[in-house]
């Protein structure tokens, strides 16, 4: 999942003429989370995140979006998406959780073009954006922000280290209209966007970034 803006692109992307079907099975009513990221590799702090909004938001599925690779990140630092894909599947227990190659199927680059292509593809289903307090922070930095805040809500699940700073952000701050009190969290996907909430839940301590500084990658 491409999540910053590097300038201007070279040309426009977003979904492909005739791109291959996404892989996921939902159904018009479903309440589904989509939690994306590079996964390098997934870790209990992803399933920590993913399972608190999978509970607090009342949802049917969380889809793990596995992005195909990061432009804006060293492709020989980051692991081949079959590895990515299985570390993902590592950690996404149980049947409400799916890991998906979307992106790499529909041939999305940026967060907000897979938004529409998966709201065009599954009518009638309810999208919630899900991610960690720590990306809340450099939320402002991603491409079309401001426009996936208003195709979608978003649910953000606070993360060690980034709890002040991510309330003061500049997203919250932009959008601090449409926060909804996390007592109200399993209304969320009901809601039309803008609307965010954020949940605070007992915190885990893993990042991918240490994980691969303590393997020496």
């Amino acid at each position: 999942m491409s999540f910053f803006h590097a300038g201007p692109a070279p040309r426009a992307f977003g979904p492909r003429p005739g791109a291959l079907r996404d892989g996921l099975r939902l159904s018009p009513g479903m309440r589904v989370g989509l939690f994306g990221g590079s996964f390098n590799p997934a870790h209990d702090g992803h399933a920590h995140v993913a399972e608190t909004a999978l509970s607090r938001l009342e949802l049917d599925r969380v889809v793990w979006l596995v992005s195909p690779q990061n432009p804006l990140k060293d492709a020989r630092e980051t692991a081949s998406l079959v590895d990515r894909m299985a570390s993902a599947r590592s950690q996404a227990r149980g049947p409400a959780m799916i890991v998906s190659d979307a992106e790499t199927r529909m041939g999305t680059r940026w967060t907000i073009d897979t938004l529409r292509a998966l709201q065009a593809r599954h009518p009638g289903v309810r999208f919630v954006w899900l991610m960690g307090s720590d990306n809340l922070e450099s939320f402002d930095s991603w491409r079309g922000w401001t426009d996936i805040m208003r195709a979608v809500p978003m649910a953000v699940v606070a993360r060690p280290g980034s709890l002040l700073e991510s309330r003061s952000a500049p997203a919250a701050r932009r959008f601090a209209f449409a926060r909804v009190s996390s007592r109200k969290a399993r209304l969320l996907p009901e809601m039309a966007a803008p609307a965010w909430t954020y949940i605070r839940a007992p915190l885990n301590p893993k990042s991918s970034t240490a994980i691969r500084r303590q393997a020496g990658v």
